[in-house]
């Protein structure tokens, strides 16, 4: 199913696009994930699917957070879901590139990093199983985009 023209965005209250993630969402910090919220999702949306990646690390992109089948009528994540496989709301977490559950936050070796929390609604519920890949998810939602939207934040080491 091709991506349709929607306005489906995703925001955080902790930052805006393009803004500096702040430390306490990063390694550096307290680690836990930010607060984010999504507006006009698609009517035919069975569930919503999150990565959170860096696209400019050193080995290529790391991802930092793969989460799936969440309920279509969810509008967020609140800050600091937990790291466990299975969340109350039904929603499923995969493994980041740390090889754990859940979220991790930013911790770049150098420099400047961008961080895209990209959502997805889908046309369906995923069958499969918690502590997958970012690229068996990607996989799985093949032919079932329906919009997708994504927020960009920063963030260097001092």
């Amino acid at each position: 199913m091709a991506i349709t023209s929607t306005k489906f965005t995703i925001t955080s209250n902790a930052f805006k696009e393009g803004e500096m993630i702040p430390r306490k969402y990063t390694y550096d910090g307290q680690n836990i994930s930010p607060p984010l919220k999504w507006e006009s999702v698609p009517p035919q949306t069975e569930s919503l699917a999150l990565l959170a990646d860096d696209p400019d690390a050193p080995m290529g992109t790391w991802v930092h957070w793969v989460i799936f089948n969440i309920p279509p009528t969810a509008t967020e994540l609140p800050e600091n879901v937990p790291t466990k496989t299975f969340l109350p709301n039904g929603a499923l977490q995969g493994i980041n590139d740390s090889r754990e559950i859940g979220y991790d936050g930013p911790s770049p070796p150098s420099g400047t990093h961008r961080y895209y929390f990209k959502i997805y609604a889908l046309d369906t519920m995923l069958k499969l199983s918690s502590g997958i890949t970012k690229p068996e998810l990607l996989k799985a939602m093949e032919g079932h985009i329906v919009a997708q939207a994504q927020l960009m934040g920063r963030y260097s080491r001092k």
